[in-house]
């Protein structure tokens, strides 16, 4: 495994980070006992930075991370959380309830403190209440001893223009953004570098776009979209090479994203992932496959508010 620095946090994480929606039953079905064995088997091949939220799966995902956790060193790893999102239709960043999410996360997990609290998915509130109450909520929890640092999260890359012109963050998560089909992130990395910011990249497969599966059913991409990652996958697959592992190496290889974010349901697909840390991607393969992805390129879906489309 690699680690890098998270950004001014100083913070040493895996490149591979463990996303652990998929540990709540998000991607299909899995068992308690699979999802904590899972959860084992990532802490095992190294990757020390662990990422949940109330949203994934109402709850579940931080209730079986918090029984993963039990008996584990809390020195041996990092862990995000989330509060703002919980639910379709379910976004509220007033000062009281991403207080209360806060505890409420923190008695799920049972770790003791949030290496890093992120207010989850911004576009959906107005951005006078993420910073006047949300992030007020997440200073004071800072000052309580429940959360070291402090971020945002969401799907629009116009968030962080917006959030950063009026507070001061930690770092980031930003989703779907770099991909074999989308690197559209690189718009807005020189200003997360020029405040010195911790980068989490999450879904670098794109919510499953990238997989030879495809995604799930409630995946909001076009159906151009869809087709066009289904024919890249294919192509892969005719050729012996999985994309999801390509897509994996291209994420992991770029220096200037400190973690990149991906959920597994098996031993077998943690294994696979982690595999993925460290190894430089064929370019004439990457370079195929994003030729075929060219009509789609940085192509992404709407969410949130109407100033951030």
């Amino acid at each position: 495994m690699i680690y890098r620095t998270l950004g001014k946090t100083g913070l040493k994480v895996s490149v591979m980070g463990l996303g652990c929606a998929a540990l709540g039953g998000v991607y299909g079905d899995i068992s308690e006992a699979d999802a904590i064995r899972t959860l084992h088997t990532a802490l095992d091949e190294g990757v020390n930075h662990l990422d949940t939220a109330p949203l994934y799966a109402a709850t579940r995902s931080e209730t079986v991370v918090g029984k993963a956790l039990r008996g584990i060193p809390r020195g041996s790893y990092t862990i995000s959380s989330k509060a703002g999102r919980y639910g379709d239709g379910d976004s509220d960043f007033s000062y009281a309830r991403v207080k209360t999410s806060l505890d409420e996360s923190l008695a799920r997990l049972g770790c003791g403190y949030l290496d890093i609290a992120i207010l989850h998915d911004i576009e959906y509130a107005p951005l006078e209440q993420v910073r006047n109450e949300g992030l007020r909520a997440l200073h004071d929890a800072r000052e309580e001893g429940k959360v070291r640092f402090i971020g945002a999260s969401g799907l629009p890359l116009k968030i962080y223009p917006a959030i950063l012109a009026a507070a001061e963050l930690d770092a980031v998560i930003s989703y779907a953004h770099y991909t074999l089909q989308n690197t559209a992130l690189e718009s807005v990395l020189g200003l997360l570098e020029e405040r010195r910011l911790g980068v989490l990249n999450a879904s670098p497969l794109g919510l499953g776009l990238l997989t030879a599966g495809g995604p799930q059913p409630w995946h909001a991409g076009s159906p151009e979209l869809k087709a066009r990652c289904r024919q890249a996958a294919e192509w892969c697959a005719s050729r012996g090479i999985d994309i999801a592992e390509l897509g994996m190496q291209f994420a992991m290889a770029n220096p200037r994203i400190h973690s990149t974010l991906t959920g597994a349901r098996t031993v077998e697909e943690v294994r696979r992932n982690a595999r993925c840390a460290g190894v430089t991607p064929d370019p004439a393969i990457v370079a195929e496959v994003q030729r075929m992805l060219a009509p789609v390129r940085n192509l992404s879906w709407p969410a949130g508010r109407p100033e951030y489309q």
